[in-house]
């Protein structure tokens, strides 16, 4: 962006001294426009424009602990221990679909089984690649595709885990490769579980019964997975929530075996007809967040928000003294975040921003804008032009905004901001540059 416009400035320095110094002393009660976004406005608007940057901010962070994680567009697993959050634990429950009913496995005495492996695509990870612990479970409650699940959802399950032994453990990879008998995939983690769990399908399959004559029959008899992990004692700094697409065709639980020598194959599908959902469980005992969430005028200093849990939140009163006849040109608001270059816990690319509606304080509403992150300056910049043209037009209540990582319920992504009386160089801040009419 050229933050200096494309405007004639030979017209203004071919301005007499007289008429400069006239127009300085008719202005200087009001900040004038400096270049910042000018290319949307003629001359005469330049000459008439004001920009101010006084406004009073009011910033907190709220708990958001009813987020709907049903069909996500990736599934979350791993757990990390953040020094400024603390822990964070994450996995997924997920039915399983037949790829084909009434599967032909002939003779089950001339089978036998090589191995069981659950292929999760990866889409992307938080944290580091430290070794984590697996372990997953046999769904003993259905999941429904009628029900609302949330983070905290919770079904029973088979407390035996499906892991075979010595297996467990898992090093992440996700910008490895990743070779299935001779055929190089997208990078997967693939999890070996025990082969009597494929023992079971098969005998149930070829026994003349009818659990896998169609997939509601199946889902009856196997109702789903719920997959997690199991780390203990992990050291603060270490860890990472890994990311999968679940609707990949190569996200499935595969049955390898040979029948009569001959190598074969059988699929359990996780597609779009399978419902699934993240659990997400994060401790904020003794950490400064949890003082802000308790304490609201603690954010002054520093406020927060984290995937799953929690939302930072800017209030501007000033907003609402803003002249009634104004058009505004921009509106910049800069939310400058404590963040070191390189560190493993960034503050992702992006922040949505939403409100509560005034007739209905417990849901959220998009208003339509997000706030990049700027590298360089280490700031979200959030440009907040048509909301404050609405509100001061009166369409829209001048209401808390509402920050959070763009990918609430499909990332781990933490963001620490500045608050306004912070001890750090850069403070959060509303430039507007407007004109009366």
């Amino acid at each position: 962006m050229n933050i200096h416009g494309n405007y004639s400035w030979r017209k203004v320095i071919r301005l007499s001294a007289t008429f400069l110094l006239g127009l300085f002393l008719i202005v200087s009660c009001k900040k004038k426009e400096s270049g910042l976004g000018l290319n949307t406005l003629d001359n005469n608007a330049l000459l008439n424009s004001v920009q101010t940057d006084t406004f009073s901010l009011i910033t907190y962070t709220i708990l958001d602990d009813s987020v709907i994680t049903k069909d996500p567009a990736y599934s979350v697993l791993g757990s990390y221990n953040d020094p400024k959050f603390g822990p964070m634990n994450a996995g997924f429950y997920t039915q399983l679909r037949l790829s084909g009913v009434n599967p032909n496995f002939g003779d089950p005495m001339t089978i036998v089984i090589d191995s069981l492996m659950l292929g999760l695509e990866y889409s992307g990870y938080y944290g580091d690649l430290s070794d984590q612990t697996l372990e997953v479970f046999e769904l003993t409650e259905s999941i429904s595709k009628d029900s609302t699940y949330y983070a905290f959802s919770t079904l029973s399950y088979n407390p035996t885990n499906l892991v075979e032994p010595g297996f467990e453990t898992f090093s992440p990879d996700p910008g490895g490769i990743t070779v299935i008998g001779e055929d190089t995939v997208d990078t997967q983690l693939r999890i070996r579980l025990k082969n009597s769990l494929a023992q079971t399908f098969i005998d149930e399959a070829t026994n003349g019964g009818t659990n896998f004559a169609s997939n509601d029959n199946f889902l009856q008899f196997f109702k789903g997975l719920y997959v997690r992990v199991n780390n203990t004692a992990q050291a603060s700094g270490t860890g990472a929530i890994f990311y999968f697409n679940l609707n990949d065709a190569l996200s499935k639980m595969t049955i390898y075996y040979k029948q009569d020598g001959e190598s074969k194959k059988y699929d359990f599908v996780i597609n779009s007809e399978c419902v699934d959902f993240n659990h997400v469980e994060v401790d904020y005992t003794g950490k400064d967040i949890q003082q802000v969430i308790s304490t609201p005028s603690e954010g002054k200093d520093a406020f927060y928000s984290q995937s799953f849990i929690s939302r930072a939140v800017v209030s501007i009163p000033g907003i609402s003294n803003l002249p009634k006849n104004a058009v505004i040109h921009r509106a910049d608001l800069n939310l400058p975040v404590q963040y070191q270059t390189g560190t493993k816990y960034s503050p992702g690319f992006e922040v949505s921003v939403v409100i509560r509606p005034e007739n209905d304080p417990y849901s959220l509403s998009s208003i339509g804008v997000f706030g990049a992150y700027d590298a360089t300056k280490k700031h979200f910049s959030v440009n907040l032009s048509a909301y404050l043209q609405s509100v001061i037009s009166g369409l829209t209540p001048n209401t808390e905004l509402i920050f959070s990582p763009r990918y609430f319920v499909t990332s781990a992504d933490r963001i620490i901001f500045n608050g306004q009386e912070t001890d750090n160089k850069k403070q959060p801040q509303l430039i507007i540059t407007y004109t009366k009419y």
